[in-house]
């Protein structure tokens, strides 16, 4: 059954195809397409019917997930719910398309920062990293002290207007319930703030080359991206190994039995 062209509006933005995916898959929860109880198709299998990337089709489900509409199940998928959410989708910012923005902002902050930062300035930057580094046995603690990091750059921009927005995206982040729910994931795969990313911002900076600068915004936020995108494959790992280990200690019980 092919719902890709009947269900998706032509011309759908590209940075919103998860949300047309996760509204059609919503509306088959709704019209008993796919009951309560039931199991979605597999992460590859919405991919390739909507003709869409495994990282769309991974966010779809994560809104689905954030919508109360499914339950994603250790080692086996995504099944939905009993009176869960509702037949009408609301969905909030993705951490993808935040991250994306953010990439796009922050990169351009860094350029303007690193022709008006203070020596002050640059010598708390490093502070801002040790911290990182040192807590990040604490994710909370630690993501503080990385919000503290992308301001403080964002505010040697001298420009009012780019400071708060980039402190409207990391509010967003802790607002967002889709944004929320695949950091925790992240932080559940153990993906925590790279200080050497950090760091290479910081050297850049000191050269005041905008370019260089830039650049090194570019590859840390984008490098952001590529962890989210593995913290949920690793969760996957994850789940298949505790399924894998939990069948061998059922085998070892029976055989010594």
């Amino acid at each position: 059954m092919d719902h890709a062209e009947s269900e998706l509006p032509s011309g759908a933005a590209p940075e919103r195809l998860y949300r047309e995916v996760a509204r059609a898959l919503t509306q088959r929860i709704a019209d008993g397409t796919y009951p309560v109880g039931g199991r979605l198709p597999a992460e590859r299998e919405i991919s390739a019917e909507f003709n869409i990337s495994r990282p769309t089709a991974r966010e779809a489900i994560i809104a689905l997930e954030v919508q109360g509409l499914v339950d994603v199940r250790i080692g086996s998928g995504a099944y939905v719910r009993p009176g869960g959410g509702s037949d009408v989708a609301q969905f909030d910012v993705s951490a993808f398309e935040l991250t994306e923005a953010r990439l796009l902002i922050e990169s351009e902050a860094a350029a303007l920062a690193a022709v008006n930062i203070s020596d002050d300035e640059l010598e708390a930057l490093p502070r801002l990293v040790t911290a990182i580094e040192r807590e990040g046995g604490n994710p909370a603690v630690a993501e503080t002290a990385d919000r503290e990091f992308h301001l403080l750059i964002a505010g040697a921009t001298r420009n009012a207007a780019v400071l708060h927005s980039v402190r409207s995206l990391w509010e967003l982040r802790q607002s967002s319930p889709e944004c929320a729910l695949l950091h925790a994931k992240a932080r559940t795969a153990n993906v925590k703030p790279v200080v050497e990313e950090h760091m290479m911002i910081v050297e850049a900076l000191r050269t005041r080359d905008p370019a260089r600068a830039r650049a090194a915004m570019r590859a840390h936020l984008g490098a952001v991206i590529e962890h989210l995108l593995f913290s949920t494959e690793e969760e996957a790992i994850q789940r298949a190994k505790k399924a894998a280990q939990d069948t061998r200690a059922r085998f070892a019980r029976a055989v010594s039995m």
